[in-house]
C-alpha cells in the first residue's frame, strides 16, 4: 500500500528541478511517518541532481537533512509518538548484521547502506528512495533521530549532514580540551567543524585562501586564522595541529597542510572524493608518524549523540531560509559559494505549488 506525496525532482542532468508527485509506502510496523518541516540543501543534492558523480537515476528527489514532526507510527514503534519532533539524515537503512552495523557504524555497512535518496528502495519494487524535498517521509524508526525541542528547527536541519560529517572525525580522534584543531575551508562543513570543535573545548584555527573570511571565522568561534597562501604564516604553524579537518570539495594540494600536523597528527578529508593532485608526499608522514585519513557522515548512535550535544550547547548551523520554489536559484548560488553557510528549505512553501 502506498500514498501520494508532492515534492521537487530533477528529471535529467540539464533541467531545473520541478514539482513532482510520487508514492511513499504506508507505514509498516516499525515505521515512522514524518511531516517534513525543513530540509537542508547539501552539495550532495546538487551533485546528484546533475549526475556529477554518475549513477543518478531519474527522477531524483534530493534532500537528506530532514527535520519534521511525527504524524503516524507503526504498531511496533517504541521510540516515537505522534507529535514528536524527529529528524532523518543521510541513511534510511542498512543490513544491520555486518561487523560495521554491529558497531553502530551503519555509514560503513559492508553490504551497502540505503541512502535517503537515489538508492534502491527495499520496500517498493523498481523504485529509488526519494529524499526530503517533499511533504512527508516514511523511515524505519532505527534510522529516525530525536531533535532537542528548544533548538531552532530550521537551523538544526544541516546538522544531519554537515554537522555529523564533521562531528564524527572530531569524536573518532578524541578531540577535547587541550586539542589543537584546524579546519580547511569555510563553507557548510567548515563552519560546523569550527562550532563543534570549539564546543568540545579545542583551540581552533581556520585555514583559508581568502583573508576576507577571517572575521567570519572568528565570529563563528575560531581562535586563529591562517592564510594558506602566505608562506610565512604556514611556516609559523608547522608541527602545530593534532587534527586537521579538510572540508574542501575539489582537488587541491594537501601537502602544505600535512606539514602543519604535530607528531602523530591526522589530516582527515571529509569534502573531496577522488585522486589527489599533486601526489601526497610521504616523507613528512613517515618522519612524523602523521596520517592522512578519510571520513564519511556518521552512524545513527553517533548522530544522536551529536544532536544531544548541540542541544546541550545550543549549537546550530548558520542558514538562509528559502522557499521550495527557489531551489534552482539556490543551486546556482551554491556553485558560486554565495551562501552563509547552508540553504534550508521551508517546506511549508510546497503547499503553494
Amino acid at each position: 500500500m502506498t500514498f501520494t506525496v508532492r515534492g521537487f525532482a530533477a528529471l535529467d542532468t540539464q533541467s531545473d528541478l520541478v514539482p513532482f508527485s510520487f508514492e511513499r509506502r504506508e507505514p509498516l510496523a516499525q515505521d515512522v511517518e514524518i511531516e517534513i518541516l525543513y530540509c537542508g540543501v547539501c552539495h550532495s543534492d546538487l551533485h546528484t541532481a546533475k549526475n556529477d558523480w554518475g549513477g543518478t537515476v531519474y527522477p531524483a528527489v534530493p534532500g537528506h537533512e530532514i527535520v519534521g514532526r511525527v504524524t503516524r507510527v507503526g504498531k511496533n514503534v517504541s521510540k516515537f509518538q505522534v507529535g514528536d519532533l524527529a529528524a532523518v539524515g543521510c541513511l534510511v537503512d542498512s543490513c544491520r548484521s555486518c561487523s560495521s552495523c554491529q558497531q553502530d557504524l551503519e555509514q560503513y555497512c559492508l553490504n551497502g547502506f540505503t541512502g535517503t535518496y537515489n538508492d534502491p528502495d527495499k520496500h517498493l519494487a523498481n523504485q529509488r528512495t526519494y529524499g526530503g524535498y517533499s511533504e512527508k517521509v516514511v523511515v524505519d524508526e532505527h534510522f529516525v533521530l530525536k531533535v532537542p525541542s528548544h533548538l531552532d528547527l530550521a537551523a538544526t536541519a544541516p546538522l544531519l549532514c554537515a554537522g555529523i560529517t564533521t562531528w564524527s572525525p572530531l569524536r573518532h580522534w578524541n578531540v577535547g580540551s587541550g586539542s589543537k584543531v584546524a579546519v580547511v575551508g569555510l563553507g557548510g562543513l567548515g563552519h560546523m567543524a569550527i562550532k563543534l570543535a570549539k564546543g568540545l573545548g579545542a583551540e581552533v584555527t581556520l585555514f583559508s585562501r581568502s583573508p576576507n573570511k577571517s572575521q567570519d571565522a572568528l565570529d563563528l568561534g575560531a581562535d586563529h586564522v591562517v592564510i594558506s597562501t602566505d608562506k610565512q604564516q604556514m611556516q609559523a604553524v608547522r608541527g602545530e595541529f593534532d587534527l586537521i579537518i579538510d572540508t574542501v570539495p575539489y582537488v587541491h594540494d594537501i601537502n602544505p597542510y600535512v606539514a602543519t600536523l604535530n607528531i602523530s597528527g591526522t589530516l582527515v578529508l571529509v569534502g573531496y572524493l577522488g585522486p589527489l593532485d599533486p601526489f601526497l608526499n610521504t616523507v613528512p608522514m613517515i618522519l612524523g608518524r602523521k596520517s592522512v585519513a578519510g571520513s564519511v557522515i556518521g552512524g545513527i548512535a553517533e548522530t544522536q549523540e551529536m544532536l544531544d550535544f548541540c542541544g546541550k550547547h545550543n549549537i546550530v548551523s548558520d542558514i538562509e531560509l528559502i522557499k521550495m520554489q527557489d531551489i534552482n536559484t539556490a543551486y546556482q548560488r551554491m556553485l558560486k559559494s554565495d551562501v552563509k553557510y547552508r540553504f534550508v528549505i521551508d517546506m511549508a512553501s510546497l503547499k503553494n505549488g
